[in-house]
């Protein structure tokens, strides 16, 4: 290819000027989530090729299916590219293990050749996007990233371009922790599937975007004891249902796009094989119980997360049938609580590793729910975000790390990191209920609801 780009994988991206330049997120070999996960599509050989050949290569976070460990020792001799994450988790892990390590300054153009440049913009949840230049053509690559606060950059920089690309994360929720039990132990249902096009459409039409392509969730599951969530996967079919917009065109998800004559092919991938594999394939057992010294990791490595102890009273962990359980806070003060019942090896790799968010994700790990949590998300806002993403990567564990953590997010950006606060804990919040309430009373058909979602979507570009 002589300039332009190539979608393939799962969130991998290929720019080409004239060679391979750029690859985003390489995940083109093995399985990710203690094996859980695996590509839905092979990686054809000239893009495993190009991947591997690409002068630069971009992390957006540290999750498996971006991170990948499989694939990350073919990239040793690339340059990597690293947002500007507070934490310098992943930047020190990597120059560690011997890599050339380049922390991308935030919101600033990098040209990386004649005619590619990149830009990447890192957030308090230790997301990332990158908004690439190719050949004056503008990809917008949100990846898993939500609006925190970039948002408003993005619409600005999107309107200034004739040309724009929009790939990010569409899913049905699996692309997160959701195999959850109450305390009778029945699997607690998810919210009804709702048309991804719809939400697509908004999305890109707030952004201002002329093309969408399917993006980083484009996974399938092969452990047995997660296959019980693959329904909740997405598939590339699943992008045009509801779409409603003329001014954003739904693409196929892996292509190959001219960046010149501005037209595309199709790559057509060959999907990966319907193989399942017994948790023991990748080294669990759930009849293994924990060792003499586990607790004692599990003690320090959650008594050491402060915040927890303000929304959560105990943790309980039903290993090979046994529980053990850790209190946060009095036991005359039981309100809340979980019941995390996992293979005892993926638990402590996760404990000993630092990333406890890929043992959730899985979604083979059985979470009970004790005590009042939010509807649709459980694990947020008093659990997964202080574990996962400001104590494993932002390394913000005590509550005056926290404080100087989110200091220096809201110094980079002030009116980023309000709007962001709004959209997520006002604007959200209030959606979620009202969109239940009115499909309840009114149905989704109704005039009412339509208003009320173009009021809440005129809210968000703004």
């Amino acid at each position: 290819m002589e300039i332009g780009f190539e979608t393939i994988g799962n969130a991998t991206l290929i720019a080409h000027d004239g060679r391979p330049i750029l690859v985003t997120d390489p995940w083109i070999q093995g399985s990710a989530y203690f094996g859980s996960w695996k590509l839905s599509h092979e990686v054809p050989e000239p893009q495993f090729k190009a991947a591997c050949e690409a002068e630069y290569v971009w992390f957006s976070h540290g999750h498996p299916d971006h991170l990948n460990s499989d694939s990350l020792p073919l990239f040793a001799k690339q340059k990597i590219l690293l947002p500007d994450h507070v934490g310098q988790r992943i930047e020190k892990d990597l120059r560690g293990q011997g890599f050339r390590v380049m922390v991308m300054p935030s919101r600033t153009w990098v040209p990386l050749s004649p005619r590619i440049r990149a830009m990447c913009i890192p957030d308090f949840n230790q997301d990332a996007i990158l908004l690439v230049d190719v050949n004056g053509r503008l990809v917008v690559n949100l990846n898993d990233a939500g609006d925190r606060g970039w948002g408003h950059v993005v619409r600005k920089l999107t309107r200034t371009y004739r040309v724009s690309y929009l790939l990010a994360l569409y899913g049905h929720g699996d692309a997160d922790m959701i195999n959850f039990f109450d305390e009778s132990g029945v699997r607690v249902p998810r919210p009804p599937k709702t048309p991804l096009g719809e939400q697509i459409s908004r999305n890109a039409e707030v952004l201002g975007a002329r093309y969408f392509i399917p993006f980083s969730s484009l996974h399938r599951y092969q452990r047995t004891d997660s296959a019980w969530a693959a329904p909740r996967a997405a598939t590339p079919d699943d992008y045009a249902q509801g779409w409603d917009t003329r001014a954003c065109e739904l693409l196929p998800a892996f292509l190959r796009v001219d960046c010149a004559k501005d037209d595309y092919t199709r790559i057509d991938p060959k999907p990966t094989p319907d193989t399942l594999y017994p948790p023991e394939h990748f080294g669990d057992d759930w009849s293994q119980r924990l060792e003499p010294g586990d607790v004692a990791k599990l003690e320090r490595y959650f008594g050491a997360i402060e915040r927890l102890r303000d929304g959560i009273d105990f943790l309980t962990f039903k290993i090979g049938g046994k529980s053990n359980t850790l209190w946060l806070r009095p036991r005359g003060r039981l309100r809340k609580g979980l019941t995390l019942e996992a293979p005892r090896s993926s638990l402590m790799a996760a404990v000993e590793n630092e990333v406890f968010d890929d043992l959730l994700i899985g979604n083979f790990t059985k979470v009970t729910l004790h005590g009042r949590w939010p509807v649709s998300q459980p694990l947020y806002p008093d659990f997964t975000p202080f574990v996962a993403k400001y104590a494993d990567n932002g390394r913000a564990r005590t509550r005056t790390e926290l404080d100087a953590y989110f200091a220096e997010y809201r110094r980079r950006d002030q009116l980023g990191y309000a709007r962001a606060l709004f959209q997520n804990e006002v604007l959200r919040p209030v959606q979620e209920v009202s969109k239940n309430v009115l499909r309840t009373a009114v149905g989704p058909r109704s005039g009412v609801y339509k208003l009320a979602k173009r009021t809440y979507w005129s809210l968000r570009s703004r």
